[in-house]
């Protein structure tokens, strides 16, 4: 899979992707990351990328020039045409596993990192298929949500993780949330595993972790229990 990710700060996604999960599915080749930096489609010799709105207002506003003339060159180098182009916004839909798991049946993604106060329309008009959001916060660029999107979508990939089930039981792939996990010592400060770990017996233990995440997700997350119970 190709994630294309336009920024105009490229030096922060040097230590994520070249870590952990993105760096070992880089390796096997199971992924490609390639950064433009938007900055090098600056038509001025400051490579100013970023302007003030018209009409008035706080902030700086994401120039249309320098996006257009990225977006167009590496639509001919890549072979980019019908590739959706993904902007992460404060203003996009809320991004959730489902969508994580669509995307992950994609061969090609362009990532568009939004910044200052927001970016020119005529962006979003031309080239923009779907808006993104990890939440509802504002962060100072889309770099940050970027990396997140990225991270869920890889470890998705057959191959990427060394135990695909790990990553097909995690939580809200199912709906609930994760069941509590334990590990060696089976004693620690007067805290024991549960008996039912430790019996060996799939079925006992299959229920209760159906049990577990039940009630993790009614505690933490009503929303998600409610919604889970309805669609049964």
């Amino acid at each position: 899979m190709q994630f294309h990710i336009l920024t105009g700060l490229p030096e922060l996604f040097q230590g994520p992707l070249n870590e952990s999960i993105l760096e070992k599915a880089r390796l096997k080749n199971i992924v490609e990351f390639y950064i433009h930096n938007i900055r090098e489609y600056a038509m001025d010799k400051h490579k100013q990328i970023d302007d003030y709105p018209y009409g008035g207002g706080a902030g700086m506003i994401l120039k249309p020039e320098p996006v257009f003339r990225c977006l167009d060159d590496i639509n001919d180098k890549f072979g980019l045409d019908g590739v959706p182009v993904t902007l992460l916004t404060p203003a996009g839909k809320i991004f959730e596993q489902i969508t994580a798991n669509e995307f992950s049946l994609r061969q090609k993604m362009i990532l568009l990192c939004g910044h200052y106060k927001g970016i020119d329309q005529r962006i979003i008009d031309r080239y923009v298929t779907e808006e993104i959001s990890i939440g509802d916060f504002v962060l100072t660029g889309g770099e940050l949500p970027a990396m997140c999107v990225i991270d869920a979508i890889v470890r998705l990939l057959p191959g990427a993780i060394g135990d695909f089930d790990s990553a097909d039981t995690d939580s809200f792939q199912t709906g609930l949330l994760d069941y509590p996990h334990y590990t060696r010592p089976v004693v620690y400060e007067n805290m024991r595993v549960p008996d039912v770990l430790l019996s060996g017996h799939h079925e006992k233990i299959k229920e209760w972790q159906l049990l577990q995440s039940l009630q993790v997700t009614k505690t933490k997350r009503p929303d998600l229990y409610h919604k889970y119970v309805n669609s049964e």
